[in-house]
């Protein structure tokens, strides 16, 4: 379906707040790209790769953003609510640090 294009750290706190999958796109152009919470990303020993198990029709109509996020206010948390709210998972920000 995609790939984990990159992974955005939350600097304050060091945890590892959103994976950016890409989609679709030649040649690097036209990627679609989405923020996921780190939360819904499951680590699969058999296949030794993260994966997400995830509609493709949710995946395609989640809140996207821009040139893969060179630009993108990581730190606006009130899109982030919004894509936390969307995926149904709590807030990295609102959890106690491990």
């Amino acid at each position: 379906m995609g790939t984990i294009e990159n992974i955005m750290i939350d600097k304050p706190s060091g945890r590892v707040a959103y994976a950016v999958m890409a989609f679709g796109g030649i040649l690097g152009m036209g990627k679609d790209r989405r923020a996921l919470p780190w939360e819904v990303l499951k680590y699969d020993t058999t296949q030794g790769a993260y994966t997400v198990d995830l509609d493709p029709q949710l995946l395609k109509d989640a809140p996207a953003f821009d040139d893969g996020g060179a630009s993108f206010d990581w730190e606006d948390t009130d899109w982030g609510q919004q894509v936390h709210d969307y995926y149904h998972v709590k807030p990295f920000w609102t959890e106690p640090r491990p």
